[in-house]
């Protein structure tokens, strides 16, 4: 994507611009050319105001009577996203949570390569992981001098993390996906997304207890 079409929007926007590029992907595999702001809001649970404020950040779309070409939609959703071209990605940890977040499909799938694996115990180190072998994490910074990443997930033990994403960020990572239960602290020029899956289960785990006492989602 060229540098000047890029145009900064809320970060509550970007989230959504994500859950609309699903739906419009979902669409073009049903064979739908165009789609209405009243049909995404109907797929996606989010309002047809909403979606055209959201759009507004970055060009005029769609057509009154018509409504939007899902195909060209899709196309300047994924340049407003740097989805229009591949990123290769750091993956440090290679237990359970990392060896199956390295085969997950979805991530070729969408442009995102798994380009190498790294963890810290000499027992898997040496070893495969969805066809990538696992290197020490000290061999992270001759890596990277090749890979030339800039995102990494972090998938390793709390007491880890810490340690990992200094690494990381020494060596050149702007954007880190967390899947350890902790934060990390990182630059301001660092982005970090944590995903805590055992807060998610105790969040459904309250949801549940509302439903179970009548009272639904609030």
């Amino acid at each position: 994507m060229r540098a000047g079409r890029f145009k900064k929007i809320p970060q509550p926007t970007i989230a959504r611009l994500s859950t609309y590029l699903q739906c419009l992907r979902d669409l073009e595999k049903e064979g739908v050319r165009t789609v209405s702001s009243r049909e995404i809001a109907q797929r996606t649970g989010i309002n047809a105001a909403q979606f055209r404020k959201d759009l507004s950040y970055f060009g005029e779309f769609g057509k009154p009577g018509v409504g939007y070409q899902v195909s060209h939609l899709k196309q300047r959703i994924m340049e407003q996203m740097g989805l229009d071209e591949e990123h290769p990605v750091l993956l440090v940890g290679a237990g359970s949570l990392g060896s199956a977040l390295a085969g997950y499909p979805g991530f070729p799938a969408q442009g995102f390569r798994i380009e190498a694996i790294f963890d810290n115990n000499p027992m898997k180190v040496g070893q495969r992981v969805a066809g990538i072998t696992i290197e020490p994490l000290e061999s992270l910074r001759r890596v990277n001098s090749t890979v030339r990443a800039k995102m990494a997930i972090i998938a390793v033990p709390r007491e880890g993390a810490q340690d990992v994403a200094d690494r990381l960020v020494r060596n050149g990572i702007k954007c880190i996906l967390n899947f350890a239960p902790i934060k990390v602290n990182v630059p301001d020029d660092v982005v970090v997304r944590n995903v805590d899956l055992t807060q998610e289960l105790e969040v459904l785990s309250y949801y549940m207890r509302a439903m179970e006492a009548g009272q639904g989602k609030q």
